[in-house]
């Protein structure tokens, strides 16, 4: 994005509240590293006490370490060819990563859709990594809102390869407080709020609350050219300068994925 243009944002979907805990138990059976370093925390007194569900928001959702094989299917029955187009590019991710996405018309673990309009959910997004054995088995897992042939190829790296990540497990890069920190936050309410109809809160959510680092299994400084990353103007920003966000999975996305899934 220039800074003339307009962000294509993502919301990775959140699981119902009553699915949260059982969820965080789930990710931690599969994947150890997923479990909160609970010795990192502040010491737990009478004023502050930590909950299973305040754990559960900072569990991590990565899959096994051991390889990854999820099964895609399609929910609107797409061509045959938009369909190995779509898995290409989630492959893309295997060029350092243990990870393999095979379409399966059985019980698919990956359900896209391209869903545009209501009472289904519209524009770009992904359950985050183990979550979505917890959603039901004909709702989607992942949607590629408008997705066909005629689609630009670099929006099947920046979008597809994006959302991937989020199934992968993979959070957003713009929410390391090291990005956080460099945004104007009244200055990105404004902005986000007449390009993207968000409210405040949804802002603050979605663009200006970091991730806890103390619970996060990452690279040492955050990458702004991540393929996980917003693009952020640099009119929001404070120094002005802009988070330029990644058009494609770059070299610290890769040695990440395989410190994640390394291959054997």
């Amino acid at each position: 994005m220039n800074e003339m243009g307009e962000p294509i944002v993502c919301l990775p979907r959140m699981l119902p509240g009553d699915l949260t805990v059982p969820a965080a138990h789930t990710a931690a059976e599969l994947n150890p590293i997923n479990r909160p370093p609970i010795e990192r925390f502040p010491l737990v007194d009478e004023q502050y006490t930590i909950t299973e569900e305040h754990l559960a928001v900072l569990t991590t959702k990565f899959w096994q370490t051991a390889g990854v094989r999820l099964t895609v299917g399609f929910l609107d029955n797409p061509p045959a060819d938009l369909r190995a187009r779509i898995l290409l590019h989630m492959n893309a991710w295997a060029k350092t990563a243990n990870v393999q996405f095979v379409e399966s018309s059985t019980a698919p673990q990956v359900r896209i859709a391209r869903n545009d309009r209501p009472p289904a959910r519209a524009g770009f997004w992904s359950n985050l990594g183990t979550d979505i054995l917890h959603i039901d088995d004909d709702q989607p897992t992942m949607n590629l809102e408008g997705f066909t042939m005629n689609t630009l190829e670099s929006e099947f790296h920046r979008v597809v390869r994006h959302e991937t990540g989020h199934t992968l497990g993979f959070p957003h890069e713009h929410l390391r407080r090291e990005l956080v920190d460099r945004i104007d936050p009244a200055k990105a309410i404004e902005f986000f709020g007449a390009i993207q109809g968000w409210s405040p809160q949804m802002v603050r959510q979605q663009v200006l609350t970091p991730i806890e680092e103390s619970s996060l299994f990452a690279t040492t400084h955050a990458d702004p050219n991540s393929i996980m990353c917003y693009q952020i103007p640099g009119s929001i920003t404070k120094d002005g300068k802009p988070i330029f966000g990644g058009p494609d999975i770059d070299d610290l996305d890769f040695q990440f994925a395989a410190l994640i899934y390394p291959k054997l």
